[in-house]
């Protein structure tokens, strides 16, 4: 079930095994024997074959960024790991190896095909994120349970499983359960499934099945529930008025207030924090929707700016392509004369006047990309100053609504401490007809303490009023600073690209132009 560990030392994955192996699987003809001169970058391969190489730990896997096809198998691999960076794999090969436990392939969302054939597995898990996957091969391992099976549901598209060889396939009951649980398999144990079996199998099974789906219909509107809950609130957030479209705040504010939730049992107070709590909810709800309107603002503005960007870029790069077009078919034809000119004065003012052409299609690329800088500069800049303004304004006019937040928290601390001080005023003079909890009763030992609570209550509204000010404004001024900044530093990469393109270019052109030689041109 699993395999010993050979006489040779175990290994790791290091930059020797990983260049070696790229160099034996490379091409062998004459692009080979190019990469091996120039190096072959490790995000370029994909496909890579680790077979039967005694590896013990995966490691320095992190640079095949690209890689879609992965060989470790016939190694004495004990968990796996290292492959976090590997999100474009699509089949994975992990057979005869040690492995113990089902993890580490979180991130492998394209896996299509996994084999973790001959190994020590004992429970089939940690699979969830794999939707993509296609077929498994879990045979030579210890798995026992047969309700373990019943994971697998999850996995849509999967067709082919392998599970020959486990503990789980001595059961009577064995072929019939996954035929009535996994209904969309194709096949099972390297055999076609019979359809008629299948059937058997359903009918069999069938109340069964059916309070399963119930159950998986049941959690799968949960699911998709939570998930709407968490896009909406993503949205929120992109929108910065997060948690504003409700009491959250308001709650909030009492959530850590000791003295105020002691001094709702007073007399009236009860009255006055509703009346406080809707007013407040309500401009709690004014930023809310002044904020998704605001968001809706930026998104047109940036994609605005996005569209007139791509369109002076697309723009840009056809007048180039038409320049390069045009100078190609000229090129072609000097080329052309110059092969089958003969007398060598001719040719040598042909390659200069071709030499000319290059340099002057330089010079025309480069003007067009100066041009485009300009375009695209004062593009960012119109984009950069309405972005400021729309976010300036919202900044302003939220601080406007939150202003009127702490006004009414200023105008309920004042009734409170009114009504506390008549209270005061009553329990000293025996007047106080209602009963208090002794913890409430214990502030109203003289004008001090009460005075003090409430004032400690009311700071507590502030601050939390105060944070969230300050959050959504820091939220908002950083993604403006960070989005202005990053389009900025795009822009450098773009034009630095292009430059480079451009030199490329005409520097290949001269270059084949300065090869060309003489005892070739002549007969």
């Amino acid at each position: 079930m699993s395999r010993m560990y050979d006489s040779m030392e175990p290994k790791v994955i290091d930059d020797d095994m990983l260049k070696l192996a790229v160099m034996e699987q490379g091409p062998q003809e004459e692009a080979g024997q190019l990469a091996k001169q120039e190096g072959i970058l490790f995000k370029d391969v994909l496909s890579l074959q680790l077979d039967f190489q005694n590896i013990l730990r995966i490691d320095n896997l992190w640079q095949f960024e690209n890689l879609q096809k992965l060989q470790l198998n016939n190694n004495i691999i004990e968990r796996i790991e290292g492959l976090e960076n590997l999100t474009h794999l699509i089949w994975l090969d992990l057979s005869f190896n040690n492995i113990e436990t089902i993890e580490g392939l979180d991130t492998l969302v394209n896996l299509e095909d996994l084999s973790l054939f001959n190994n020590r597995i004992s429970r089939i898990d940690s699979l969830d994120t794999l939707v993509k996957l296609q077929v498994l091969s879990l045979g030579n391992n210890q798995i026992s349970n047969l309700m373990n099976l019943v994971y697998l549901r999850k996995f849509k598209c999967l067709r082919t499983l392998s599970l020959s060889g486990n503990p789980i396939t001595e059961a009577e009951e064995y072929k019939m359960f996954i035929h009535a649980y996994l209904p969309d398999l194709v096949y099972l144990d390297f055999r076609c499934i019979d359809e008629q079996v299948k059937e058997l199998a359903k009918i069999k099974h069938q109340f069964s099945i059916d309070e399963l789906k119930h159950r998986e219909n049941v959690m799968e509107l949960r699911a998709e529930e939570e998930k709407a809950k968490k896009d909406m609130l993503e949205e929120h957030k992109l929108a910065f008025i997060e948690y504003l479209n409700g009491s959250f705040l308001f709650d909030s504010m009492y959530a850590d207030d000791t003295e105020g939730n002691k001094l709702s049992y007073l007399p009236g107070v009860n009255e006055l924090l509703e009346v406080y709590k809707d007013k407040f909810v309500i401009i709690c709800l004014n930023i809310f929707e002044y904020g998704l309107k605001q968001q809706e603002k930026r998104k047109i503005e940036l994609d605005t700016f996005n569209e007139c960007m791509l369109e002076a870029i697309h723009e840009n790069q056809e007048q180039g392509k038409f320049k390069i077009a045009k100078f190609e078919e000229k090129h072609m034809l000097n080329l052309s004369a110059i092969r089958e000119e003969t007398d060598l004065p001719t040719i040598e003012k042909k390659i200069v006047e071709c030499s000319e052409d290059i340099n002057e299609l330089f010079n025309v690329l480069m003007t067009l990309e100066m041009q485009l800088v300009e375009q695209l500069e004062e593009t960012i800049n119109i984009f950069e100053r309405n972005i400021i303004d729309l976010v300036g304004t919202f900044i302003e006019n939220v601080q406007g609504l939150m202003a009127q937040c702490r006004d009414l928290e200023n105008h309920h601390h004042e009734k409170l401490l009114e009504i506390s001080i008549n209270t005061l005023e009553k329990i000293l003079k025996g007047e106080l007809d209602e009963d208090l909890p002794d913890s409430v009763r214990a502030l109203f030992v003289d004008k001090d303490t009460i005075v003090n609570a409430v004032g400690a209550s009311h700071d507590i509204h502030l601050l939390k009023i105060d944070n969230r000010e300050d959050e959504l404004v820091t939220g908002i001024n950083t993604w403006c600073t960070h989005l202005v900044d990053k389009i900025h530093r795009d822009e450098i990469t773009r034009n630095r690209k292009r430059v480079k393109e451009i030199n490329q270019y005409t520097d290949h052109m001269q270059s084949e132009l300065d090869n060309l030689e003489f005892g070739d041109i002549i007969d």
